[in-house]
């Protein structure tokens, strides 16, 4: 075992005791989800926050993740490196973004010790940085033509086809190729420039006429503790005005939002938030929002509408402003994946959105780990949340099959599910 396993051992039996020590001063009973949740009061972790993820495993022979009752669930593409994110185009070919992020010089012990952490499972290390086509020839469910679409990308994540013109959200900007079916080899051309790290991926979204591209990018930091000049431009999405080529930022506050989703009957814009770490297990959620123009909705000073984080220098004006977001997903659930989903898509299932919890890393018990739903009605979330799919992690927490990340409708009109951890696109219909 390297230097970084036994160093991430060590830290796992420090972060064992910290974590019985926080089990005695109690642990919430009830998780911060839906539109008025009940959040804990913040207790600061100090210099040893909760760390704890399961190793991975991934999906063993014939193993599925849980589908729901009245579901089921296939593999409809396999051994994938690291699969992020899904686009489904026209023509019902299905594409892959396989990128994962990559270590950086570590800041302190701790940010040393999350890196290790991370490594044992799947959430850092070489990245493909590659986008991969298949396709389901004889419409089984199951893709029988896989090929590569774009290569020696720089971790790629969002992309959006666009009249002739594909678009690829690299973590270093958007940038826009001329487009080709069955591979892209053309030189692309950069439309904006992203800072890198941290928060790396860069989601992307067309407006309804395809005039404009929406792109989140996430924080470099977890509170602005490298200071605000590092964040600037970040923790924001941004829109791209494509016949212009201007962009700007579109709202702020935002600390890592990474799916986008239209909702059809209102043209409104929602996006998933991974919120700030270090104040408990429900300590901020993470959660479901919609998006206004000119919107801040808090990070870094503030969370879940206008509640201080001590830890942070604070800017009076901007925390009045601060926006509450709709509805709470849970704490450190790490929502990433969101797509609409529309009424009959799986049976009994509503208009709503589908979302993928890729799951938390830094609670006493580990939540997400699932593909969620959340119903809609007149525009907004109109109920409890129920799950699609879990199953993702062992019972004893030590060790994760996959995990959950871009959700998006398939060619046929299922519903598709990148697990970058089992290596897998899933596809989950009516049983």
């Amino acid at each position: 075992m390297d230097f970084s396993g036994v160093f991430a051992k060590v830290i796992a039996l420090i972060g064992g005791a910290a974590l019985t020590v926080r089990k005695l001063q109690g642990v919430p009973q009830v998780a911060a989800w839906g539109a008025a949740p009940s959040i804990p009061e913040a207790k600061p972790q100090g210099a040893i926050p909760t760390l704890k993820m399961p190793s991975a495993r991934g999906w063993s022979e014939g193993q599925l993740p849980i589908a729901a009752p009245g579901l089921k669930v296939n593999a409809f593409a396999t051994g994938l490196d690291h699969p992020r994110w899904i686009e489904v185009l026209p023509n019902g070919d299905v594409l892959v973004a396989e990128s994962n992020q990559i270590p950086v010089k570590p800041r302190s012990v701790f940010h040393y010790a999350m890196q290790a952490t991370m490594r044992r499972a799947d959430a850092l290390g070489v990245s493909a940085n590659r986008i991969t086509l298949f396709r389901d020839k004889d419409g089984d469910g199951v893709a029988e033509h896989r090929s590569a679409f774009m290569e020696g990308l720089s971790q790629p994540f969002g992309m959006a086809l666009i009249g002739g013109t594909f678009y690829v959200g690299n973590t270093d900007g958007v940038v826009a190729f001329p487009y080709s079916p069955d591979r892209i080899d053309a030189p692309g051309k950069k439309l904006v420039s992203f800072k890198p790290q941290g928060h790396w991926t860069r989601s992307l979204l067309p407006s309804a006429d395809g005039k404009k591209l929406y792109a989140g990018v996430g924080s470099l930091t977890n509170i602005a503790e490298m200071g605000m000049r590092v964040e600037e431009g970040r923790a924001a999405i941004y829109e791209l005005d494509l016949a212009t080529g201007n962009s700007r930022i579109f709202a702020s506050g935002l600390r890592n939002a990474v799916g986008m989703a239209w909702e059809p009957n209102t043209g409104v814009l929602w996006t998933v938030v991974n919120e700030r770490d270090g104040l408990g297990d429900e300590t901020p959620p993470d959660y479901l929002t919609s998006v206004r123009d000119g919107g801040f909705y808090g990070w870094p000073y503030c969370y879940w509408g206008q509640t201080v984080d001590d830890r942070v220098p604070q800017d009076a004006a901007l925390v009045a402003k601060a926006i509450t977001p709709d509805y709470a997903l849970g704490g450190h659930t790490a929502s990433l994946g969101l797509c609409w989903m529309p009424a009959g898509t799986l049976p009994g299932f509503p208009d709503g959105m589908a979302i993928g919890q890729h799951g938390s890393w830094n609670r006493s018990t580990l939540s997400g780990y699932k593909v969620v739903f959340v119903p809609f009605e007149n525009g907004r979330p109109s109920g409890p949340a129920r799950d699609i799919l879990s199953g993702f992690l062992a019972p004893d927490e030590r060790e994760s099959y996959g995990r959950p990340v871009g959700v998006t409708i398939g060619p046929d009109g299922a519903l598709l599910v990148a697990d970058d951890v089992g290596d897998v696109i899933w596809r989950v219909t009516g049983a």
